[in-house]
């Protein structure tokens, strides 16, 4: 069963063609997102039709520079963006932000002429891509990643495995971080991969407990030659890459977490409107409007925390701590506010005829996701201290 959303979160953007932006954004979100999200879930099927409607609506290459075919915004306004598809269907609005991620290393680090031949193609909603970082034993400690690349000639033969890959199996490329030369950080190079590469292949995608329309699979390297010249940057530059494209990522996991959260409340707010105890509607009585206040207020730090982290990126200034600050709350307060929807609802939220069970199962991802929230902790602690540390 479906409950309408209540009004739209208020929002401050900085031109009209944000606003603009974010218009288009909800009537798509409305169009082509909710009617479907509930029924594709629960079937597991991967709407990369979604993907490509975004893609000619100009979002999925939104921060990137329109002289390669992005839309040239803001992180501020292309962070709201996502938070809005999230709300509608979280494997949607994650799926957007896994692309963007996957797009960045080729945007930031990139030649001018590899950007100018392959990021219009990424960018224009025809191919989507995937990030290749973790593998079976080195998750959390990504710079103990085995996956080799040796260069042959004009190539690079590429051998390993990565995994828990969002897209894997269906994305069009890889950004991939390879093993080019010692154990350690210093020994890690970045390559992207297209998606039909000889010797490159899926493993069957992950059994979850949520985002089944989002599949996560193993991808295999079995003797792949990727052409040397989608070495992106040089060799060995490859973690710092990596890093880089994770300060951005967090913040677009801060927003999905938000986008859910706001969902769930919306959701809560509404059936506690319409369901009556006692002779009266539920939201009169104090201890459940006391929930729904401390659920508010959760989104709305986590919404000011993951924007202000936001305009430092735009501002040019670090914001690595401030990514992992806002990822760390943010989904944590997802998980709350999920949560204490499904107890809002009693017993209808603990079924599939109301979303919110789907939401409380998605919101525990993104508390693993880019980095676990133990992790988001270990960062801004040595930003905090000064400690050293990978």
């Amino acid at each position: 069963m479906s409950i309408s959303p209540t009004k739209p979160v208020e929002r401050q953007l900085p031109t009209e063609e944000a606003r603009d932006l974010l218009t288009l954004t909800r009537e798509l979100v409305e169009r082509e997102l909710l009617p479907r999200a509930a029924a594709d879930e629960a079937e597991g099927r991967f709407p990369r039709d979604v993907f490509r409607t975004l893609g000619s609506a100009g979002l999925l290459g939104l921060p990137y520079p329109e002289r390669h075919g992005g839309g040239e915004q803001p992180y501020e306004v292309y962070l709201q963006v996502l938070e809005e598809l999230a709300a509608g269907w979280l494997a949607v609005g994650l799926g957007v932000s896994v692309h963007t991620l996957s797009c960045h290393a080729l945007a930031t680090f990139g030649s001018e002429e590899l950007k100018q031949r392959l990021l219009p193609g990424m960018l224009g909603g025809d191919q989507l891509g995937a990030y290749c970082l973790s593998e079976p034993q080195s998750g959390s400690d990504a710079a103990a990643l085995r996956t080799s690349a040796v260069r042959d000639g004009d190539a690079y033969t590429v051998n390993g495995t990565k995994a828990w890959i969002t897209h894997g199996g269906v994305a069009d490329f890889y950004s991939a971080m390879v093993r080019t030369g010692q154990e350690g950080a210093g020994g890690i190079s970045a390559l992207l991969v297209a998606g039909d590469t000889p010797g490159v292949s899926a493993a069957p995608p992950e059994r979850k407990m949520g985002m089944k329309s989002s599949p996560t699979a193993q991808i295999h390297f079995d003797g792949a030659r990727v052409p040397a010249d989608r070495l992106i940057g040089e060799e060995g530059q490859g973690f710092a890459i990596a890093l880089s494209a994770l300060d951005s990522g967090r913040l677009g996991i801060a927003a999905c977490a938000t986008g859910v959260a706001q969902a769930a409340l919306d959701h809560a707010v509404e059936y506690a409107r319409t369901r009556r105890q006692f002779g009266r509607p539920i939201a009169d009585f104090q201890g459940l409007s006391f929930m729904l206040a401390d659920m508010a207020t959760q989104i709305e730090a986590g919404r000011a925390l993951y924007l202000a982290a936001a305009r430092r990126r735009d501002a040019g200034l670090s914001f690595t701590k401030e990514a992992a600050m806002a990822k760390l709350f943010c989904t944590d307060a997802a998980m709350r506010v999920a949560t204490d929807a499904v107890q809002v609802l009693g017993g209808y939220g603990y079924t599939q005829d109301y979303p919110v069970e789907r939401y409380m199962r998605e919101a525990k991802v993104l508390q693993i996701v880019e980095g676990t929230n133990q992790i988001q902790r270990m960062v801004i602690g040595r930003r905090l201290t000064g400690g050293n540390g990978r």
